[in-house]
């Protein structure tokens, strides 16, 4: 028997002794003041502190919780090997049916529409000859792995970000949920987690077809409104156009002018500032309305540019449907990622690019930040995204700059032209630069984004909560303040009820929370608001066992058993009862942290260890003490 509690001691004695070392972070670090926090940050000792306490959740810290959706539909478009009208009509048709039931399956509701409409999936994906039922499980496998993909990249870039202890984990089919604790820059992170980050190379078309195609756009336009004329509404235009103009009215185009109807009603996605009027010249306006809104950039090293003011016209004007027939279906437009400075004005270019890219990001072996030398002045001192690709990625770019000198060559990042440089020379390695960053931190967000690669379909945050850290400081504040108030009761019950047994439970007891939180530090767990009320719930079960323990000892005491028989057989005949409660709880604690999201993990996670350490410390740790005092004193009466 003392073999065997020399055994015992030294295992409670190693876990007291490891549960001090690895709470000792926590409590230095909540016990540290301004002036020794400010100390410690300057010796750089403050984050390794940081990262051995226990972590706090987003409830309890403050932070940023996001709700993401796979955009499915841009997924099926981006699949699509053949296209037409009604393909896109039925896409659209099912992104306003699964708005109307969410719950729906994207996909069962696409394809329901395409057989309603006789048409087949061998129509636009596949090959003619496939089945359907292999067509519709590759695009089931597609739309999974896209899930699985998506998960995995912004798990990769939140840990290059920097936020310590993330959780992202699916939700379902086509979501996933990011609990951001701690973070300050709430935009930044949004800007990086939404960023598609699908990077294209794309040429810009000849100066002489792109010439063309704006004198279709201008002579399309010119027809457009004369069609319009001769309404009511332009007839009180002319009227007052009859009137002198100033010098400034003169460059104001009401929208009306344009389109005839508000500007605001257009559903144009742009980064226009200002839509109240557009900066063109009148006399120009009439006789050419599309070239009136742009400006010759050649002379800047640009080519066709549109002044802030008129990109939101410009856009809308692109992207009608009489406009899009006179653009040749291998072509498209496309904005410049950032604005350009002349003056007291600002302009974003306009390029006219080849559809299809000659390469794409999916090349990309790494992506840094550098600043820029002195042989580009657009770049000089500058940050600057230096990238690097494979060896087929390589020998692509190779072939495309190598058959293409002289033409310009457009780095496209989700749509966006960040920077069209002129081919010189043959690039033979498959290195490339991406200029226009606004500042370092812009830089090292684009790099972290190409290195954790591109998201097959684009994410739509459908939720979002922020929580501040004065409302994670109260939830602390009261969860404490709960757990105090839960534990002196169970104490001071377990002390009348039971006495001097309740005394040493209520050592089992303290013991048992520290274990708890030595755990959540050790193994680096999150400890969240529903964690602390599993502690809470912890307290009250710790006890429970002991119970058991004590009325089977004094059941065996009135029966005349000696104390030392009592004792054994209160532990002996309450072991299988308390193993059962205990594995019965922790089974449904196993299943709420499998399958539950974060809130119920939580709580599943510290109710799991509470479980465990109780049952080590009612078995184990009263089972010593007691062995203790009978061993030592010659009992004739136990308090129980």
């Amino acid at each position: 028997m003392k073999r065997k509690n020399l055994v015992r001691t030294i295992i409670v004695i190693v876990i007291l002794l490891w549960s001090g070392w690895k709470l000792y972070p926590t409590v230095r670090l909540n016990t540290l003041s301004m002036e020794q926090r400010e100390k410690l940050q300057e010796k750089g000792k403050l984050v390794e502190l940081q990262n051995n306490a226990i972590k706090r959740g987003l409830d309890l810290q403050g932070g940023m919780y996001l709700v993401l959706e796979v955009d499915i539909a841009q997924l099926l478009d981006n699949l699509a090997k053949r296209k037409d009208e009604k393909f896109n009509q039925i896409l659209e048709k099912t992104r306003r049916d699964i708005l109307a039931n969410p719950q729906e399956d994207f996909l069962t509701l696409f394809i329901n529409n395409l057989h309603e409409n006789n048409l087949r999936l061998s129509r636009y994906f596949g090959s003619p000859a496939q089945k359907e039922d292999s067509i519709i499980k590759m695009l089931r496998k597609e739309a999974k792995d896209a899930i699985d993909r998506s998960l995995h990249i912004l798990r990769n870039r939140v840990d290059q970000f920097g936020v310590s202890e993330p959780n992202i984990q699916k939700q379902g089919s086509h979501r996933i949920v990011i609990e951001l604790p701690g973070i300050k820059d709430i935009d930044r992170a949004k800007a990086l987690i939404g960023k598609t980050a699908l990077l294209e190379f794309k040429l810009l078309k000849e100066q002489d077809i792109t010439t063309q195609v704006l004198r279709r756009i201008n002579e399309e336009l010119k027809r457009i409104r004369k069609g319009k004329k001769g309404t009511e509404q332009e007839v009180k235009q002319k009227t007052e156009k009859q009137k002198t103009p100033s010098p400034e009215e003169k460059k104001i185009i009401r929208a009306e002018d344009l389109f005839g109807t508000s500007l605001d009603t257009a559903q144009i996605d742009t980064s226009a500032q200002d839509t109240t009027g557009l900066m063109v010249d009148q006399e120009i306006f009439e006789e050419n309305p599309f070239f009136a809104l742009l400006r010759d950039m050649r002379s800047y090293g640009g080519e066709i540019a549109v002044p802030e003011k008129n990109v939101y016209a410009v856009n809308k004007i692109l992207n009608m449907p009489e406009i899009q027939k006179v653009i040749p279906p291998d072509a498209q437009f496309l904005w410049s990622g950032k604005p350009v400075k002349i003056g007291d004005f600002s302009y974003y270019e306009l390029f006219f690019v080849k559809k299809e890219p000659e390469l794409t990001g999916k090349y990309l072996t790494d992506a840094d930040v550098q600043i820029g030398g002195g042989s580009s002045l657009a770049s000089a001192g500058k940050p600057v995204v230096t990238m690097k690709m494979n060896s087929e990625g390589a020998k692509i770019f190779a072939r495309v700059t190598g058959a293409n000198v002289g033409r310009r060559l457009a780095i496209v990042l989700d749509n966006k032209v960040y920077s069209a440089p002129r081919i010189n020379t043959k690039i033979p390695h498959g290195n490339a630069i991406i200029e226009g960053m606004a500042d370092m931190k812009e830089a090292k967000d684009l790099a972290i984004v190409l290195r954790a690669g591109a998201l097959p379909a684009p994410v739509k945050i459908i939720e979002e909560r922020t929580v501040g850290p004065s409302l994670g400081a109260d939830s602390i504040r009261k969860g404490t303040k709960s757990a105090i108030i839960g534990l002196i009761l169970v104490i001071v019950f377990m002390m009348i009820y039971y006495r001097l047994s309740g005394l040493i439970a209520d050592i089992a007891l303290v013991m048992n929370l520290i274990i708890i939180l030595a755990v959540l530090a050790g193994f680096h767990f999150t400890l969240t608001l529903p964690g602390v009320a599993g502690i809470i719930l912890t307290i009250g079960m710790a006890v429970d066992a002991n119970v058991l323990i004590f009325e089977r000892i004094r059941e065996e005491l009135r029966t005349g058993k000696t104390i030392r028989a009592s004792i054994d057989a209160g532990y002996s005949r309450a072991f299988t009862t308390i193993l059962d409660a205990n594995i019965t709880t922790l089974i449904t604690a196993i299943v709420l942290y499998q399958f539950g999201t974060g809130p119920i993990r939580g709580f599943a996670l510290t109710l799991s260890i509470g479980i465990l350490s109780s049952m080590f410390t009612a078995l184990v740790v009263t089972r010593l003490i007691f062995d203790y005092i009978t061993e030592k004193f010659a009992l004739r009466k136990l308090s129980i």
